[in-house]
């Protein structure tokens, strides 16, 4: 029995160091991501000017949902954001598990191009901006290499037909990551598997998309599912380089958002909008993870 006391005294004393240690995490949880999504989905429900202080809020119930859907602006800059997501989200990850399939080849000073293609996405997002935003200019580097080639560039920035293209084509510039896991993924493939797949005969297309691609599925999964959350956040080049425009061709979601609560202190209207773009991005998020069992491959997977 005293046995059985000093080990209930142990566990005990374990599991209070243990919740000692998670103290913070969970605190943190709790004022800086549970209380601000509380107070968010509150203020949805009411009209506050942020700048006349707390004692001002006043209940609206639904109207800024209601209004929100008769905003043009508002479909503007969800057509945007679908746009953008729609072409990024697969043009980025074909471009990183292709650069990422180059930098897996076994050739000497390839950990230099790994470098290479992974230092722009260390770079801060500003200052990468404020580079992209001198290559767009009507007389920048862009500009200039095109005209070597007798091609007259267009005024990338300042044109709705060319700017929300521009930010896509600066996107390209931060794939590092994606390539960085991608790399990692395709480390982990068995070369027993493509050897084997060799000798029965099959070309090198055959064994990336037969063997390569099914092994790496839960890598381009979760590149998938990520790609999707940060695409519809997307901001703060948008903010910098144009501020929506020209004529509304990149107002994208967050950038509204950003407009209505900080520049127009709508702050009960900014938070109905956080939250549709919330229930989006977990509907988006849901069907990329049901789909997963379609095309998501694992090691011990019959379906391999």
């Amino acid at each position: 029995m005293a046995g059985k006391g000093r080990s209930g005294k142990v566990q005990s004393r374990e599991n209070r160091n243990g919740y000692l240690f998670v103290m913070p995490w969970i605190l943190g949880f709790f004022l800086f991501t549970l209380l601000p999504m509380v107070f968010s989905a509150i203020l949805s429900l009411c009209e506050w000017d942020i700048v006349t202080g707390l004692s001002t809020i006043e209940f609206v119930g639904l109207e800024n949902f209601t209004g929100m859907f008769k905003d043009p602006k508002f479909w503007q800059s969800l057509k945007v954001t679908f746009k953008f997501c729609l072409i990024t989200i697969p043009c980025y990850q074909i471009v990183s598990l292709f650069v990422a399939f180059l930098l897996a080849m076994d050739i000497k000073g390839m950990k230099i191009f790994r470098v290479v293609y992974f230092l722009p996405s260390i770079i801060p997002t500003i200052a990468a901006t404020m580079i992209w935003t001198r290559i767009f200019a009507q007389d920048g580097i862009l500009n200039k290499s095109l005209s070597v080639i007798g091609i007259k560039g267009p005024a990338w920035l300042t044109d709705r037909n060319t700017a929300l293209y521009a930010l896509m084509i600066m996107g390209l510039w931060g794939v590092g990551n994606t390539i960085i896991i991608y790399l990692s993924g395709l480390q982990g493939v068995s070369e027993e598997l493509k050897e084997a797949a060799r000798v029965d005969g099959a070309k090198g297309w055959q064994i990336f998309f037969k063997i390569t691609v099914p092994m790496i599925s839960p890598t381009i999964f979760f590149n998938v599912v990520m790609a999707v959350i940060g695409s519809f956040q997307y901001f703060t080049q948008a903010y910098v380089m144009t501020e929506g425009g020209p004529m509304q061709s990149t107002l994208f979601y967050n950038l509204y958002l950003y407009q209505k609560a900080y520049k127009e202190y709508q702050m009960g209207y900014a938070s109905a909008m956080a939250w549709v773009m919330f229930i989006i991005i977990m509907l988006f998020t849901m069907l990329v993870i049901k789909s997963s069992s379609f095309w998501v491959y694992y090691q011990n997977d019959d379906k391999l």
